[in-house]
């Protein structure tokens, strides 16, 4: 089942894919451009601060002095996985932004810069959910995935049996259907595997009926690292996936803009520990 949610627009210039928008699209790219630019600035400075894995905190043990506890509905915690060649630091905005509604569990994993398949990466990841699952005695998860990060986040949860511990799976520019974009990358094994027709991308797109986590995929009309754009959608038929359309913003904003982050909330705070996740029908302000 797919479910599209419309998104409002960045700039008025670009509200809709109509001809009366092609005068505005320049500013648009310039614009958008400009933010990556300044996110990626940015971004280097805190590179250093993210290259070691986080530390993990313990969990509060549990009262034991016998009284009674009142009922809760405790949110599952938070996994962020990054993209290819990064780390953690990515998420500083986006951790803080959950930290600050009310998620209290939110971990960030590093993987190798090395890693050379997905499909390894994705068993690395399981390993790291059941860990997290025993550490926290939650028996779910939800997880963010920006751009490669997802795609081995979904190889896990469809492939791997992970739909059983991710409730939902909120990925970032990630190329589902594979990107073309620089092909002098192709020397890299794991760029090989995001190309259009891998044998990791006809995997996923074999029948997965029984999957049971909830898909939720963002992608942005100005993404350059994803070729074509729609390409961070999520089209399986099997799937209950939900692509939310983001409107001038580039493939570095999307783990760092507010009414992102604002988005993946609506999202994540939607379905309750152990239950489907619901569908939604509204849109998306990215303002």
């Amino acid at each position: 089942m797919k479910v599209t949610r419309a998104a409002l627009p960045f700039l008025p210039l670009c509200e809709r894919l109509l001809p009366s928008r092609m005068a505005g699209l320049p500013l648009a790219l310039l614009k958008a451009t400009a933010l990556e630019l300044a996110i990626l600035a940015g971004h280097l400075l805190l590179y250093p601060s993210g290259i070691t894995q986080e530390r993990r905190t313990p969990v509060p043990a549990l009262p034991t002095d016998g009284a009674a506890q009142l009922p809760t509905r405790a949110k599952p915690p938070v996994v962020l996985l990054h993209g290819f060649i990064d780390n953690r630091s990515v998420f500083v905005l986006l951790r803080r932004s959950l930290a600050q509604h009310g998620r209290q569990r939110i971990e960030s994993l590093n993987y190798s810069p090395l890693t050379c398949d997905i499909r390894a990466a994705a068993e690395l990841f399981g390993q790291h959910i059941e860990e997290v699952c025993e550490r926290t005695g939650s028996p779910q998860v939800d997880v963010v995935g920006h751009s490669l990060g997802g795609l081995i986040a979904r190889y896990y949860v469809q492939r791997l049996g992970g739909d059983t511990r991710v409730r939902t799976l909120v990925t970032l520019g990630t190329p589902h259907a594979g990107t073309r974009v620089m092909p002098v990358a192709n020397a890299h094994p794991i760029v090989r595997q995001m190309r259009p027709g891998s044998p990791v991308l006809d995997e996923l797109a074999l029948p997965a009926s029984d999957c049971r986590t909830h898909f939720v995929s963002f992608w942005s009309d100005l993404d350059h690292v994803m070729d074509p754009v729609e390409t961070a959608r999520i089209d399986h038929p099997d799937l209950r996936a939900e692509n939310v359309r983001v409107t001038g913003i580039g493939h570095l904003a999307l783990p760092v803009h507010p009414a992102v982050a604002n988005g993946i909330r609506e999202v994540l705070d939607t379905a309750r520990p152990g239950e489907p996740a619901a569908e939604h029908t509204g849109g998306l302000t990215v303002a």
